[in-house]
């Protein structure tokens, strides 16, 4: 048997299927994504960040990335610092948070710390607020109120120089000269007379053995700042929280104080005779007002008791101002120029031509009281009479006499007209001569009338009745319209 040999086996080239060059594009860029996220950058297809910005009015030795922490715990890191244009050192802080550090409130508040000495640099103490006060979006701003910066060694010596530290010795050698000296009875009378002749410090000393009963009624006054329901003292505590806050954002506002402090005790120090004067006279003062304070204290019951009956209507006072305040503008816009205003200022010329019109309203009702009066007096009494002209005698008064001759009149003017009855019966012929007086040049007119005249009643006297102004008609006698004559035929 012939044993043959097994031929080697053959290897197979394999081609690289990536390129070189493709292989290197794809190193860097995992490389420069590695570098993006070691300082800082975010990975892609993450969510949005919650945003947070402070405003720092001092330097705030912030690098990016620093830690924002809660509570010691990392929550976010500091993504921007930015300095406010026109301030040195004034800047805006941006912050990414994480979720699990959200809601931050809108009472939160901010300061820089330094990190323990192994870690170095500083962090941001985020403290997230209440839950009572508002949530903030993303995007929001803590104002300089609720920030503070780190304080330095070295910012707390760069004050103390070389007048700051001159002062401070003078106020230490006054010190220790208003203590060691002894006080003079033939200067200072006011002063008391167990401690004249005694030192400054003597003085302390000596008050030491009152100070017992001084410190149990500060114990008292500590004991009532505790205060009488829960949670009083921390409310007395968040509201000096709030004072300070106030005062550090004052900006130049606080150190005005602090000169103009100093420029009133300056003051006072140039009349402190007087002001010995004033203190000597306190302890009456105290000894009167501690008299006082009995019935003032006797009152305070009844006074909780008015308090008290006056918290229902204090509750409702934010409810009245409400539903107030919606007719406060509506009275408001009904007063503007566009309606009551613009209405006052059309009737201002009726209102000052007011006067002259009731001037004219007096005269004319002076006026309608003399015409009623001579209407109840003269006229009415005239038209109630009966005339008695017989055998034509209508037994009628004259008013209805005069409503029944405007009837007949309205039935014979249509036989006046040249087609009438009238003109060519009565005026046109008959048998009786009518003559007229002279008209003018043209001497008498004649006609011939059907039936002779009855002539006129009253007879005409030649003119016109007199006319007395003077005189109210109500005071006339009433006419007799009996007592006329009739005038003649033509």
């Amino acid at each position: 048997m012939r044993l043959r040999r097994n031929p080697e086996p053959r290897v197979r080239r394999h081609r690289p299927r990536v390129s070189n060059l493709a292989a290197g594009f794809i190193a860097a860029v995992l490389i420069l994504f590695l570098c993006y996220l070691v300082f800082g950058g975010s990975l892609p297809f993450q969510g949005s960040p919650f945003v947070l910005k402070a405003v720092f009015t001092t330097e705030t030795q912030l690098h990016i990335p620093s830690e924002v922490r809660i509570d010691g715990v990392k929550a976010g890191e500091v993504v921007s610092v930015k300095r406010i244009a026109g301030s040195s050192q004034a800047g805006v802080v941006t912050m990414d948070l994480q979720p699990d550090a959200l809601p931050i409130h809108a009472d939160a508040t901010i300061n820089i710390k330094p990190r323990i000495f192994l870690e170095g640099n500083f962090f941001a103490n985020l403290s997230p607020g209440t839950p009572s006060a508002p949530v903030l979006r993303s995007g929001s701003t803590l104002p300089a109120a609720q920030t503070s910066g780190p304080v330095q060694l070295d910012r707390v010596l760069s004050s103390l120089d070389t007048s700051s530290r001159t002062n401070l010795q003078t106020l230490l050698q006054g010190l220790g000269f208003a203590l060691n000296t002894a006080g003079v009875s033939a200067v200072n009378t006011t002063q008391d007379p167990s401690t004249r002749s005694l030192t400054g410090g003597q003085a302390l000393n000596l008050s030491l053995k009152y100070s017992a009963q001084a410190f149990r009624a500060s114990a008292i006054v500590n004991d009532a700042l505790l205060g009488i329901q829960p949670h009083d003292l921390s409310g007395a505590i968040r509201g000096n929280e709030q004072i300070v806050s106030a005062l550090a954002a004052s900006g130049s506002s606080l150190p005005n104080l602090v000169v103009n402090f100093n420029a009133t005790m300056a003051a006072l120090a140039a009349r402190q005779a007087d002001l010995s004067s004033t203190i000597a006279a306190l302890p009456p003062w105290l000894e009167a007002t501690d008299r006082a304070l009995g019935p003032l204290d006797a009152s305070f019951v009844p006074t909780q008791e008015f308090a008290k009956a006056l918290i229902p209507g204090v509750n409702q006072l934010n409810q009245t101002i409400t539903l107030a305040l919606p007719w406060l503008k509506q009275s408001t816009l009904l007063m503007s120029p566009s309606e009551l205003g613009g209405l006052l200022r059309d009737l201002t010329p009726a209102v000052q031509n007011t006067s002259a019109s009731i001037s004219s309203t007096k005269t004319l009702l002076q006026q309608s009281d003399l015409f009623a009066q001579c209407f109840t007096h003269n006229v009415i009494p005239a038209g109630n009479e009966v005339i008695q002209d017989p055998p034509n005698s209508s037994g009628s008064p004259v008013y209805q006499e005069f409503f029944q001759s405007a009837v007949g009149l309205a039935g014979a003017s249509q036989n006046f007209d040249g087609n009438g009855r009238y003109l060519r019966a009565s005026a046109g012929g008959g048998s009786d001569l009518v003559a007229t007086a002279p008209v003018g040049s043209a001497g008498p007119l004649y006609g011939n009338a059907v039936l002779p005249p009855l002539g006129t009643r009253p007879a005409w006297p030649g003119h016109a009745p007199p006319l007395n102004r003077n005189v109210a008609c109500y005071k006339n006698a009433v006419p007799d319209l009996n007592q006329v004559t009739t005038g003649g035929t033509p």
